[in-house]
C-alpha cells in the first residue's frame, strides 16, 4: 500500500465531501431548496466524469510517448502537482475561514433568481477541481513510486477514501477533537511536506535525464533512518527525506523551504491582523 496515494485520496476526497456536504445541508433546509438536489447530484456526477476524462487522457498521452519522453512527462506532472499543492495551501489560507459563507451566498443567489443550473455549476466545479487535482497528484506520485501492483494501488485508493468518509462523518457530527480548523492546519502541513517529496523526486528525474548534475552524498544518516527501509521509505514518500542527499537534493530542500516561506508570509501576516475567527 502506498502512503502517498492514501494521503492524496484522503485529502482531496474529504475537501470535496466538505463542499458537497455544505451544499446538500443548505439545500435540505432552505425554502424551495429541495428541487435543487437533482442539480447538485448532477453536478457531482458531471464533475467526476470530467476528472475521469482527464485521467484517461493523461494515460493515453503517456502510452503514446517513448521512455525518455514519458520520464519527462512524469517529471512535469510532479512539478505541476507541487505547484497545485502550493496554490491549494494559499487558497486555504485565503478562504478557509469563509468557505461555508461563500458557498451559501452563491446558493442564495442561485435560488433567488431561479437559476438552479448555478447549483449544478457549483457542484461540478468543486468536484472537478478536486478530482482533476487528484488525477495530477496521482500521476506524479505513481511516477515517483515506480512500478506498483494494481491491487496495492486499489487498496491505497480505497483506504484513502474510507479515511475521508470517516473524517467527514466525525466532522459533521460535531466532534470536538477534530474540527475543520484543525483538519486544515494538519492537512496544510502534510500537503507542504508531500510537495517537498514530489519536488525532490522530480529533481531526481532531471538528474537521471542529465539536465541537472549528479553529485556525491553530502552526508549519510541511514544509521538513524534508512529511506530504503519500511519506516524510512514511508517517511521519504511523504516528506522527501533522503538518508544520503546529494547537492541537488539539498538545494531542492532549501529552495522549497524559501519558496514556501515567501509565498505564505502575506497570508500569515493577514491572519495575525484579522485575529481569531
Amino acid at each position: 500500500m502506498n502512503g502517498q496515494i492514501v494521503f492524496i485520496i484522503w485529502r482531496e476526497s474529504v475537501e470535496a465531501l466538505l463542499v458537497v456536504g455544505i451544499l446538500h445541508g443548505w439545500l435540505s433546509h432552505a425554502p424551495g431548496g429541495a428541487g435543487g438536489l437533482r442539480y447538485l447530484w448532477g453536478g457531482v456526477a458531471a464533475g467526476l466524469a470530467l476528472a475521469a476524462a482527464l485521467g484517461l487522457g493523461m494515460m493515453r498521452l503517456a502510452q503514446s510517448l517513448g521512455d525518455e519522453a514519458q520520464e519527462r512527462l512524469m517529471a512535469g506532472a510532479m512539478f505541476l502537482a507541487v505547484a497545485l499543492i502550493l496554490q491549494m495551501v494559499i487558497w486555504m489560507r485565503r478562504h478557509g475561514r469563509s468557505l461555508r459563507h461563500d458557498l451559501e451566498r452563491g446558493l442564495d443567489a442561485a435560488l433567488t433568481v431561479g437559476r438552479l443550473w448555478g447549483i449544478f455549476a457549483l457542484a461540478l466545479i468543486a468536484v472537478a477541481r478536486e478530482g482533476s487535482e487528484t488525477v495530477i497528484f496521482l500521476a506524479g506520485t505513481l511516477a515517483a513510486a515506480g512500478p506498483i501492483r494494481f491491487n496495492g494501488t486499489l487498496l491505497s485508493v480505497a483506504s484513502g477514501f474510507a479515511a475521508a468518509l470517516t473524517c467527514y462523518a466525525l466532522l459533521q457530527a460535531g466532534s470536538r477533537w477534530l474540527r475543520w480548523s484543525t483538519f486544515f492546519r494538519i492537512s496544510e502541513l502534510m500537503l507542504l511536506l508531500l510537495g517537498c517529496a514530489l519536488l525532490v523526486t522530480g529533481a531526481g528525474h532531471l538528474v537521471s535525464l542529465g539536465l541537472l548534475p549528479y553529485g556525491d552524498p553530502v552526508w549519510d544518516s541511514s544509521w538513524l533512518l534508512d529511506d530504503m527501509g519500511a519506516l524510512g521509505g514511508l517517511v521519504a514518500s511523504l516528506t522527501g527525506y533522503r538518508a544520503m542527499p546529494d547537492t541537488v537534493t539539498l538545494a531542492t530542500w532549501i529552495g522549497y523551504a524559501l519558496l514556501v516561506t515567501l509565498l505564505l508570509r502575506p497570508w500569515r501576516r493577514a491572519g495575525r491582523l484579522a485575529g481569531p475567527a
